[in-house]
């Protein structure tokens, strides 16, 4: 059932990503805040919109130490230039962390507190590896007591268990990796991702790991493989017994994105034409040791709370962290496969932590203009039995 437009609607009117760069390759060059900075200058120009006129930037990252530390968002956007009055926090909620970012921003717009707001994320993981805020000297993350109620699961453990519960095999698995290789190597092939990438000037370092004032452009995602069914077979699985491969679990990576987001009545008053309404947005909590499961009680209480199916829905962007978490959501929803990722997911194209739930909802907003549709959802796992959740109305 379609919504009548409310005075606070939440309007995106632009969303952009930097190429999502495999480990160690050209990204991996950048320093956190100058890869976001560029992603977040190239989206002021292109949305046309004064810089001085946002009133807040939320950022998603994870790894908040080294050069992700001291609120990498706010520092991103000084080093970019953009106009210092402008405030700006980093979130950590796991990988959902700048999907929440939105939902964040999605909140204080429709309470009426701000007006405009850039959602972000950025992760640069072969600079600053998953687990580097674990050092040692400061205590571990996790106490003593905790284990007293639940088992610390590992990402690949907790995949494995939905595999197990789900009954998802390694072949289903390996089809749906080789199904996200594909997808990606198409949207490519026929310049889907074209619109909504920022080509960036990687630096190049010499052999002292100094910038030598030279840059490399780059402008394609870097995770795309030559991949076959028979290929992703004979890989070995990352735990003894286990279904996941490196074709089936989402590949580390570098990457930033951005997406501008305003009250629908700010917009009107710029004259400016949005891309889509963000309908609703939300983050869930279940099982902190099936830990990865929560997107699919996630995606449900969306559509409930919206009045809508999962026949409804045009376009489903749910992160590939791992093929079982994407496969047992598809078991449970049911969904049309062809519209679930349909231009490839994190497993073709990398995952960057904070990232990827700005790049989610940007490859959602603009499939949604694309292919002139209505509805998307976006979901995706979080550490620690968390999973954020939006649903996207395109705007025609």
């Amino acid at each position: 059932m379609k919504q009548a437009p409310q005075a606070r609607d939440v309007v995106i009117i632009e969303a952009v990503r930097s190429p999502i760069g495999r480990r160690g390759g050209d990204l991996s060059k950048f320093h956190s805040a100058d890869l976001l900075g560029a992603v977040q200058t190239e989206l002021i120009a292109r949305s046309t919109v004064d810089a001085g006129m946002v009133d807040q930037v939320i950022g998603g990252c994870i790894s908040q130490v080294g050069q992700q530390s001291y609120n990498v968002t706010r520092t991103a956007w000084l080093t970019a230039g953009l106009p210092q009055w402008v405030p700006a926090t980093t979130i950590d909620s796991q990988c959902g962390s700048s999907q929440q970012a939105l939902t964040l921003a999605h909140g204080l717009i429709g309470a009426d507190l701000i007006d405009v707001a850039v959602v972000c994320g950025v992760e640069v993981m072969s600079r600053v590896p998953l687990g580097s805020s674990l050092a040692p000297g400061v205590g571990k993350a996790i106490p003593r007591s905790y284990f007293s109620r639940y088992q610390l699961t590992s990402q690949f453990e907790a995949a494995e268990l939905i595999a197990r519960k789900w009954g998802i095999t390694r072949e289903e698995a390996d089809q749906l990796g080789y199904d996200s290789q594909q997808r990606a190597a198409v949207a490519w092939q026929e310049g889907r991702f074209d619109a909504q990438v920022v080509p960036v000037e990687a630096p190049v370092l010499g052999e002292d790991g100094k910038p030598t004032g030279e840059t490399n452009r780059v402008d394609r995602d870097g995770g795309l493989r030559e991949t076959t069914l028979d290929g992703l077979s004979g890989l070995k699985p990352v735990l003894e017994g286990g279904i996941h491969t490196a074709g089936t679990s989402s590949q580390i990576a570098d990457a930033a994105s951005a997406v501008l987001v305003m009250s629908r009545k700010r917009c009107s008053e710029l004259g400016l034409r949005p891309r889509a309404r963000v309908v609703d947005s939300s983050l869930v909590a279940g099982d902190p040791v099936l830990n990865l499961a929560e997107p699919i009680p996630a995606t449900r209480s969306l559509l409930e709370r919206n009045g809508l199916s999962v026949d409804d829905i045009d376009v489903f962007e749910i992160n590939e962290a791992f093929a079982s978490v994407v496969l047992a959501w598809e078991r449970e929803l049911k969904p049309d496969h062809e519209l679930v990722n349909p231009n490839g997911g994190a497993i073709a194209l990398g995952h960057a932590l904070g990232s990827t739930g700005s790049v989610l909802v940007t490859k959602a907003v603009h499939e949604l203009g694309r292919t002139d549709s209505q509805w998307a959802v976006v979901s995706m796992c979080c550490g620690g039995g968390l999973a954020t959740a939006t649903l996207l109305e395109n705007i025609r």
